[in-house]
């Protein structure tokens, strides 16, 4: 489950994945979106879809395969976003807000070191799902379309509602 500390003066990443179910719960997309606009986006090639449940086949499998150079096994998808993340180690430490501890789990899984089984030090998670006020997902969706279920998409949602929320916060402050 993801820690919670101060951020203020730390990168943040927004999260969020797509997995098969809870039960079975395995990887299917994972996108992340820098508070800068920096994107990582990949799909898992060597999932069994059989262990997809029902939402997963309705809602998030029609979304998959639209981005052929994001496709790939776990291990290449580790790899390249380890590769990502490492653009933003001079900014340490960063923290990485979900809204759901599956996405903090599967990330970890992801980005942790093949001989520690860690996650770097520099990167910490954090939950924000209590921080955003919902409304803000769904301005996001008017504006933009819905593409809800779909890893990169919520991701961008999250840190819009995030910001939304922030700004509010900063102006009450004020």
């Amino acid at each position: 489950m993801p820690t919670r500390w101060s951020c203020l003066l730390s990168l943040r990443l927004f999260l969020d994945t797509e997995f098969t179910d809870l039960l079975h719960c395995e990887l299917l997309s994972v996108g992340i979106v820098a508070e800068d606009g920096r994107e990582f986006y990949a799909e898992r090639s060597d999932v069994d879809m059989s262990l997809c449940g029902d939402f997963c086949r309705l809602a998030v499998v029609p979304q998959l395969g639209a981005e052929p150079s994001a496709i790939g096994t776990e291990s290449e998808i580790a790899a390249r976003l380890k590769c990502w993340l490492a653009q933003f180690q001079a900014n340490a430490p960063v923290v990485v807000s979900v809204d759901h501890p599956t996405d903090w789990e599967l990330f970890t899984h992801l980005a942790r070191d093949d001989e520690t089984l860690k996650v770097p030090n520099w990167i910490t998670g954090q939950s924000i799902r209590a921080a955003i006020d919902p409304r803000n997902i769904e301005a996001y969706w008017e504006l933009h379309g819905r593409r809800a279920h779909h890893a990169l998409h919520d991701a961008k949602a999250l840190r819009f509602a995030w910001q939304r929320d922030q700004s509010v916060r900063t102006a009450s402050a004020g």
